[in-house]
């Protein structure tokens, strides 16, 4: 049931991000009063100047995801703790059977291994929550670059 549970937040994750990625892309600004190529370059210059500086959001810089943490550290608490709870419960059984040492190993090493499924789950979200609030920053940026934009006469889609 877990594997399943696993699956199917898997592919939420990965229909939220394809999502983000196709909401990411800038609007597009179609001139509606004549105004030149050269003009809607400059325009869209100080429309990208003012959208930053009003927002505070860098478009550079928001859009880049944080990298992932990495190290040996990473995971270490599930994995631990996994492999603490495991070795309890297989030290009891073990007991019952006659070997609490050699049941404690088996725990602990099934232990291990629910740790780390738990520490996987849960950088895959703190993942989709970054995506998200990268996603929210670039639609307030784009939301005021567009607003700019209309403002100077052009038609946003």
């Amino acid at each position: 049931m877990n594997a399943m549970r696993g699956r199917a937040v898997s592919a939420v994750v990965i229909a939220a991000l394809a999502q983000n990625v196709a909401a990411q892309s800038k609007p597009i600004a179609y001139p509606s009063k004549g105004q030149s190529p050269q003009q809607q370059q400059s325009d869209d210059g100080a429309c990208y100047s003012w959208a930053k500086s009003n927002t505070g959001i860098d478009p550079a810089t928001a859009s880049a995801a944080p990298p992932p943490p990495s190290g040996p550290a990473v995971g270490g608490g599930e994995r631990v703790g996994g492999a603490a709870r495991g070795a309890a419960g297989g030290a009891v059984i073990g007991a019952i059977a006659g070997d609490a040492g050699k049941g404690a190993a088996i725990g602990a090493t099934a232990g291990t291994m629910a740790g780390g499924a738990r520490a996987r789950q849960n950088r895959r979200a703190q993942q989709a929550n970054a995506q998200a609030q990268s996603q929210g920053a670039m639609d307030t940026y784009y939301r005021a670059w567009a607003a700019c934009m209309q403002g100077r006469g052009y038609s946003i889609q």
